[in-house]
Parts: C-alpha cells; structure tokens; sequence
C-alpha cells in the first residue's frame, strides 16, 4: 500500500508531539518550520520569562523534566533545553525542515459543499483529494511544492502574526516621533540588545497580561524610577501571586475528578448537570476564598486594581493571571519604576501617548503588548477563500473535538483552543489525531460534529461572558480528554481505584501508558 504523505506545519511543541505520535502510528511525517530551531513560542521570549504553572503540569507524559530543572517554575532557558531533549530523545530532528516557510496550501480534490460525512468517507484518508503545500526556503529564496495525503497545522495562535490596535487617521503611530514595536519584536532582539535599546528612555507598554507585565518589570530594572516604564491598559483582570494559598497546591484542586463534578459541562448528561448544579455553592465558595486571598497579599485595592467581575469569568476565559514575585512588581510601583493608567482607549500625539481619560503619557518608546491574530492566521494558510472563511467563523475557531474543521478535508489544527497547561491538551489532541489517521477513531457526521460545535460554543460564551475572545476551557481538561479517551477506546479512569480517581490530581503521566 502506498505511504501516505503527513505534513506538519510547525515545530513548536505541537508541531512535536504531532511527530512523535505519527511516528508511533508507522507514518513518515515532514514537519515544516521557518525558523532555524524548534520551540515555537519558548524559541524566542524576554529574558525574565519563566513558566506560568508549576513544571509538572507542563510536562510530557513520558519524558519528564530533568533533576537539574529544580525550581517550580522553569526558565525560558530551561523550557526551551527540556523541549529540545524531548525531540532528541525521540528523534524527532531528521524529520523537520527548517527555514521553510509555507506561504500557502491549496486543495486538489472534491468538493466538501454536500458531504454529509468528512471528507465525504468519514475516514482521513479518501479516494481522492491532495494537498499541495507552497514552501518556500528563507535561506535561498527558493520555492517548492510539496504534496500530501494529510496536513496538520501547528501554527500557534500566540505568535508571527501581532495584533495591532486601530486609530483614527492623524491619530496613529505615523505622527508619533518616537518608535513603536509590538512585543514580538521586543522579544525577538537578543537579550543585551532589548536592553540598550530601551535603557534611558522613556517606555509605555499597552497591554497588561502575561508580555506586558514582564516587559514592564523588565524595563523597570533597567531604567528605575529615573526613567519610569508606563503600563495602559483598559479593564483589570484577576492577578495571583501564588499557586499555593494558604499552602493548599491550588493547581492540584484545579487537576481533580472531584472538582470536575462541581463544574457544568458541555454535552454532559442530567446526572451530572445536577450534581454540578448541587456542588456549585461548594466553587463559589473556593472562588470567593481565593478572591480573598488575592486581596489580602497583593495591594490590589491601594493600586485600584481589584476587578469589578468574579475571579472566576477570568478563569474560564484564560485572563486570570500569575505574578512571579508580586513584592517586586508592587516595590516597583511603590517607587515609581513603573507607573499604571487605566483608559478604555488612547491614540498617538507627536510626544508620545494621550489616553481615554486625557492624560498625556510622554514616550520615547511605545510597546504594543496585544497579543496575537491568531485566527487571521490560520485563515491566511489557506489560499481558498472559502477555506479561509470556515475558519474565521467566530473568536473561537469552528473545531470538532478543537481539531477538526468540519467542511476542511484531509486537515487537523493543533493549538488553538487551550486550557491552563497548553501541553497538557495538545499531547491527548495529538494522540487523538494519530489515532484518527491510523482508523481508530471513527467520526460522526459532519451535521453531528457542527451540533457539539455549537454545544461548545455556547457553554464557552456563557462561562467567560464579555470576555470569551478564543477557545478556552480551563477546568474541564480532564473532561475533555475524557471524551477523547472514549473516541479512541480507551479507559478514560486512568487512576487505581475510585477514590484515586476522585481526589487526586490528573497528569500529563497518568495518560503515558496508553
């Protein structure tokens, strides 16, 4: 029988774990990536980024970090050395193809507008239909094309493509006389050269999440308070300084079966709505704790930023934020190093920022911490219209199980609806995928696969509120591998016993011997 051709588009972790789990299914994949290495997002940070979450929740099922990795929460540096032994120690490095970009993949094949079933069999692999993928070399400018039976995008939504803000005309960074960067510049510069290149200034970031908090206390420790580092941002959102209130892991709460049954579900059945319906006081009542104790250890109030919604909305919607070493960040407040201003909207005036409120914030430099187009992205892989259209669907990207497209054939996308470790829901996702490849998982119909779309699209809306801008579903990792553990026939209680199940933590481990 002929080798089907697999094609993955990225080499960051899911681009990775893609591999890996094709290998294991007896298929030859080509990874594609533009950059010279792996990493995808841990390739190129700041200097003081370090992981969000305690290691063990990022962590790959069967290749555990390292003894020397002592500290909770790694460093970049250290991340990106952990990534790197994984994919030496599978061998994962002859299969991917650096400094390839691909501008475009088109499709050579059927119709998908009256199938009733994927790919009109409901299998991954059909009679007929290719896709041809336009790679381009960045080192010799060359193009070629590349054919395959099957394409897995693991382009990320949380790089390459930045996500500017718009102004009114006369009123953007055109009339400002100093630079203005998004954050993906910033990083990329080498270490000594971010540093010069803000050192003396006068620097304002917008955007207060994960980037613009460690930009900021970044050029906080450069400049001091002779040159201090302004943050704008519009709304506040939940900032904890610990994952460990009270000495209670909070994380290992958030991993629990028990926990679980306390949250509704999409798709779940009347047995389970109820008893979430009878245990939630029991959550409102950790939530309201946890809300507490924020306000309690970190000087939320005397900086007027204790949120005017529940901790919870920013939970479900992945705005809820970590601060490492908080004391630091609130020191540097305290001593003017940086200096915080809320405003719904600003533009550009020729010295640097007037904010909503009319204040104006003199800059030198202006850092646009905005995150990322992650859907515009995605959407410009595909040279189909059409194709493109069935992406940009909503914030939260039209997926079957996150991961199929349901009119796209002979497609997986990996990495765009997460949960609060990324690598815990990618490592099952991929799974799921190699399994589908290989026949193991059998599809429903397309019209089936759009109505439990829907079931999630409605749940995530209604869970985040206002604030539902991607695919999240923090709380329901477990829930969700659940359904991908019964897809491929696997026993979802993956602990002994029922009260290990209960009660104790899930890990990327627990699902190593699958």
């Amino acid at each position: 029988m002929e080798q089907k051709q697999i094609a993955i588009v990225g080499a960051g972790t899911g681009g990775l774990l893609a591999c890996k789990y094709c290998l294991s299914k007896g298929f030859n994949p080509t990874v594609f990536d533009f950059e010279s290495g792996i990493g995808g997002v841990w390739a190129k940070t700041i200097k003081t980024t370090r992981l969000q979450l305690p290691k063990a929740t990022y962590q790959f099922s069967d290749f555990p970090w390292p003894a020397s990795v002592t500290d909770d929460f790694p460093t970049q540096q250290e991340t990106i050395e952990y990534i790197r032994s994984y994919a030496t120690h599978f061998n994962l490095m002859p299969h991917i193809k650096f400094h390839s970009r691909v501008k475009g993949i088109s499709y050579d094949g059927p119709s998908s507008d009256t199938w009733s079933l994927w790919n009109g069999t409901g299998e991954a692999f059909p009679r007929e239909g290719k896709w041809n993928l336009t790679v381009e070399n960045t080192k010799t400018a060359t193009t070629q094309i590349y054919k395959a039976d099957f394409v897995i995008l693991c382009v990320g939504r949380f790089k390459d493509t930045p996500n500017i803000p718009k102004f009114p005309n006369g009123k953007g960074p055109e009339i400002f006389h100093g630079k203005a960067i998004h954050s993906m510049e910033y990083s990329a510069m080498d270490h000594d050269a971010a540093a010069e290149f803000v050192k003396g200034k006068k620097v304002t970031v917008v955007g207060f999440g994960k980037t613009g908090l460690d930009i900021a206390r970044e050029i906080s420790e450069i400049n001091g308070p002779e040159h201090p580092c302004t943050i704008v941002y519009r709304k506040d959102h939940w900032k904890l300084g610990t994952w460990f209130p009270w000495g209670i892991a909070l994380v290992n709460f958030m991993f629990c079966r028990i926990t679980l049954l306390s949250v509704h579900k999409p798709g779940e059945s009347l047995l389970l709505s109820l008893l979430a319906t009878l245990l939630f006081p029991i959550r409102w009542g950790i939530w309201t704790l946890l809300e507490t104790h924020a306000k309690m250890t970190l000087p939320l109030a005397k900086y007027n930023m204790v949120p005017k919604h529940g901790l919870s909305n920013d939970f479900s919607s992945g705005l809820l934020l970590y601060m490492p070493n908080p004391e630091l960040f609130f020191d540097a407040v305290e001593k003017g190093s940086i200096k915080l201003v809320k405003s719904p909207s600003f533009t550009f005036y020729e010295k640097g920022i007037a904010a909503g409120n009319s204040q104006k914030i003199e800059a030198d430099v202006v850092i646009y911490a905005t995150g990322f187009d992650g859907v515009e992205k995605l959407k410009s892989v595909f040279e189909s219209p059409k194709f493109g259209h069935y992406i940009a669907g909503s914030p939260r990207v039209p997926l079957y199980r996150e991961t199929i497209p349901t009119r796209i054939p002979q497609v997986a996308v990996i990495g765009f609806s997460d949960g609060l470790s990324s690598l815990y829901t990618s490592e099952m996702r991929c799974r799921w995928v190699a399994a589908l490849l290989e026949g193991a998982v059998k599809l429903p119909s397309i019209k089936e696969m759009q109505k439990d779309i829907t079931r999630w699209d409605e749940y995530m809306k209604q869970s985040s509120g206002e604030y539902h801008t991607r695919s999240f579903f923090g709380g329901l990792e477990i829930w969700y591998n659940d359904l991908l553990c019964n897809d491929m026939g696997i026993n979802p209680m993956r602990k002994k016993g029922l009260l290990a199940n209960l009660f104790e933590p899930y890990e990327l481990r627990d699902y190593a011997e699958i």
